[in-house]
């Protein structure tokens, strides 16, 4: 399973929001480009960037940022964010971005979704971002009567490469993510789940191990390895390394001390 650092990007600084409330953000760095070159240093397989301005917007606004970032790490990097139309996909794609993350256009342009999957094989991934089930759209300020099941197996149907779950009620709280509604999603599709939203230590990420084999892959971090609740070289030797059923009782962070 993939150990994935965000970086959620606000007028070109790295933040972390809670609940993905834009009132409630605290700046972790001013330069995402030595965030992302730090993660990478460290073994992250791959770097999950947010344009959250751009999600409020309906358009990219943070590309040069995130073009500064592709060109400074080696490994891959993931984009979401006010991706709303054929030409913003493909300009970011343009960048060497490897995968482009589509949300709200997965509500209310399936077909244009369908369209970027044929276009773009392996590089579309839904993200889907659920509170109490149903998905929320437009930078997480609407949310709609769609259930997050029933639109996961339909971007699954018309290729999407993965799905990466939110549940926005876990997001930035370091509350442990929900188990329950992963597992029901990753059961109901046959493509990869990236799990977001909630991870606060390494047990978190060991738990997300004992979801196999129902399809997640990966787990997304933010918060907790900027406030060290969870140190990535460590977690990703932890994941590497463990199954959740080999692991004691009382692992936990201060395992990794």
């Amino acid at each position: 399973m993939d150990v994935i650092p965000a970086i959620d990007l606000l007028e070109g600084r790295c933040v972390r929001l809670y609940q993905g409330d834009y009132a409630q953000s605290q700046v972790f760095d001013e330069n995402p480009v030595a965030v992302a070159r730090q993660w990478a240093e460290q073994g992250a397989p791959r770097l999950h960037l947010v344009d959250l301005d751009g999600a409020k917007a309906g358009h990219p606004v943070n590309l040069p940022v995130i073009e500064a970032i592709v060109r400074a790490v080696d490994v891959p990097v993931q984009v979401g964010g006010g991706l709303r139309d054929r030409q913003s996909v493909a300009n970011l794609l343009a960048t060497g971005v490897q995968r482009a993350i589509l949300g709200t256009v997965a509500v209310e342009q399936p077909d244009l979704v369908a369209q970027l999957c044929q276009e773009f094989p392996s590089q579309i991934v839904v993200g889907i971002d659920a509170r109490n089930g149903k998905v929320a759209t437009r930078g997480w300020l609407e949310t709609s009567e769609v259930l997050a099941t029933e639109l996961a197996q339909r971007m699954a149907q018309l290729g999407a490469a993965a799905i990466i779950y939110t549940d926005i009620h876990r997001d930035g709280t370091l509350q442990g993510p929900n188990l329950d509604a992963l597992r029901e999603l990753a059961n109901a599709i046959a493509i990869p789940v990236i799990a977001s939203g909630g991870v606060s230590s390494v047990t978190d990420l060991l738990s997300l191990l004992g979801l196999e084999p129902s399809g997640v892959t990966g787990a997304i971090v933010g918060r907790a390895i900027y406030t060290g609740d969870v140190d990535l070289k460590e977690a990703l030797r932890a994941v590497g390394q463990g199954r959740w059923q080999d692991v004691p009782p009382d692992f936990g962070t201060s395992a990794f001390a």
